[in-house]
């Protein structure tokens, strides 16, 4: 046997062994990879899951393990309460408000001005104040619209117009629903700011509420100051109402602060009842500021109100303005006296 027989064996056995070292450790990460097919599922293992009240897990790599849930039975009765009895308040409380303020309008039509428009103008808010107002309103509109295409659309929308047109309304409704719910929680703190020494209710409210504010007969006006009863209640319900909208979107928004699952299905429901409410008061509210009364739009408007208007729905508060003006004091809020109407 020649010498290089001899040193090519050992080089062939070298190599054999730098083989098995390397090969070792890939052949153990080797045992380690899941074969999707023999680890995966099967259908009839999924099914049975399904039939019970097993949890389809799942794995994800983001930090929110709740998205790793595929199906979750337990979240059987947060979608019937939420498809059902909050879908049922929503209706209720939507519809029977539209159908409540045509038949008011039928019965009483418009509440016109009974001594007429006068040729003087007083003014009533600010623009800061009505800066507040319009956005808290248009805010509050655009959520009330995207949040009852999530609790109607689906039944509504897309029998009508489609996937495609609902798939898109949805998408861009959640975006707008989600951001202009910080509009507006800064008009509701810029209202309650402005508006609030003006809503503390006194004796004067009880006598308007007796009188029912002079809605239902004609000719009737109790006097009131900056704000009614009725417009207190609305200020009231907004506030409340918004702030229990803006705390429980918040809680939506970030899961993670609303202690789990639980109470996060919690909130949404809470949510959902709260918003419908408060989007038939708003209602209320609108038809009043707009084809319900005569001269009201002006106040949110230009600004400026018809005197007439004003003594009739407010009279001590006209008192308390021009008794400023004659004296030589008043605010930048309600600028005191009258003028000429262009």
């Amino acid at each position: 046997m020649t010498i290089f027989t001899k040193m090519s064996r050992v080089i062939a056995v070298l190599a054999l062994g730098l083989f098995a070292v390397i090969a070792q450790p890939q052949a153990a990460q080797a045992q380690d990879i899941i074969n999707p097919t023999a680890e995966s599922v099967t259908e009839d293992a999924l099914m049975e899951a399904l039939n019970g009240d097993a949890q389809v897990q799942g794995r994800v790599s983001i930090p929110d393990d709740l998205s790793s849930g595929l199906i979750k039975p337990a979240n059987r009765g947060w979608a019937d309460t939420h498809g059902g009895p909050v879908r049922t308040v929503n209706l209720i409380a939507v519809v029977g408000m539209i159908v409540l303020l045509v038949a008011f309008y039928a019965i009483r039509g418009k509440i016109r001005i009974d001594s007429g428009p006068s040729s003087e103008r007083i003014q009533r808010f600010s623009a800061t104040e009505r800066f507040a107002h319009w956005l808290m309103a248009v805010s509050f509109i655009v959520l009330a619209l995207t949040g009852l295409n999530l609790v109607f659309g689906r039944a509504v929308i897309l029998p009508v117009f489609g996937e495609g047109v609902f798939g898109t309304l949805s998408a861009w409704g959640k975006v707008a629903h989600n951001y202009m719910g910080f509009a507006f929680m800064l008009g509701l703190i810029l209202s309650f700011v402005y508006w609030i020494a003006h809503n503390i209710p006194d004796k004067v409210d009880m006598h308007w509420l007796s009188k029912g504010g002079g809605l239902f007969v004609k000719g009737v006006h109790p006097p009131a100051k900056k704000f009614n009863a009725g417009q207190k209640g609305i200020f009231w319900s907004v506030t409340l109402g918004g702030a229990a909208l803006s705390f429980t979107g918040v809680m939506l928004l970030f899961p993670e602060l609303a202690g789990g699952e639980a109470g996060w299905q919690l909130y949404q429901v809470i949510h959902g009842v709260v918003a419908a409410i408060l989007t038939a008061i708003v209602i209320a509210h609108i038809y009043i500021g707009s084809v319900g009364m005569e001269g009201a739009y002006d106040a949110m408007g230009s600004g400026e109100v018809d005197l007439n208007w004003a003594k009739e729905h407010h009279s001590l508060w006209v008192e308390e303005v021009q008794g400023k003006s004659s004296d030589g004091t008043g605010d930048g809020s309600s600028r005191p006296g009258t003028q000429p109407a262009e």
